[in-house]
């Protein structure tokens, strides 16, 4: 069974930067399309940032493109997310997971901006 765990959310204020970190249990994530997906208080979790198996290619969601950059180490075993001048609208808790075929769950990474 694989288990995701992301980490790295912190509270933070408006214009700070932080890195999520997501690694994996039970199978390395070389291979695999990943994304970040975000989850808001009441809302529906969106995928917000993908890269493909190879590393070459990533694409976001327009919310964050331009701020935020995904990035992985196949060697490390890590899918990182880069976040930059964060806003409060970026206040969720963050997963990662397969972009298609997901695994389950792991618990997410709370981010927490203050204006």
């Amino acid at each position: 069974q694989v288990q995701l765990l992301e980490s790295g959310g912190r509270l933070a204020h408006a214009g700070e930067s932080l890195k999520l970190s997501c690694t994996s249990k039970g199978r390395k994530l070389e291979g695999l399309t990943m994304a970040w997906f975000r989850q808001r208080t009441g809302e529906e979790r969106d995928r917000i940032a993908r890269v493909t198996f190879s590393g070459r290619y990533t694409d976001y969601h327009h919310s964050v493109a331009g701020r935020f950059i995904i990035s992985r180490n196949d060697d490390q075993n890590t899918i990182d997310l880069q976040m930059n001048n964060l806003q409060p609208d970026d206040t969720a808790v963050y997963y990662c997971n397969r972009d298609q075929q997901m695994f389950d769950w792991g618990q997410g990474t709370q981010v927490t901006v203050s204006s």
